[in-house]
């Protein structure tokens, strides 16, 4: 961890994750080089992405929706 000179901290942290992902941060990574005019890292893409998000935790479904396995479920009639 390293303190930053604006007040906050930098965890570094590594992240195994699929190829797929990676394409999609570079597509990431050129849509804010062309906003920006400059080149922008993958880190930054990253960054960008997470402080974009809600604040709220992105695994948390929303209230009322239930997990696909759940919802799959077949109802018993005449149950309470």
């Amino acid at each position: 961890m390293q303190a930053l000179p604006d007040g906050e901290a930098e965890l570094a942290l590594v992240v195994r994750i699929p190829w797929e992902d990676v394409a999609r941060l570079g597509q990431e990574a050129g849509r804010l080089a062309a906003q920006t005019g400059r080149p922008v890292t993958l880190d930054e893409a990253v960054s960008y992405r997470l402080r974009s998000t809600r604040p709220t935790a992105t695994h948390a479904k929303p209230a009322g929706e239930q997990p696909a396995a759940v919802s799959a479920l077949p109802r018993i009639s005449g149950t309470a």
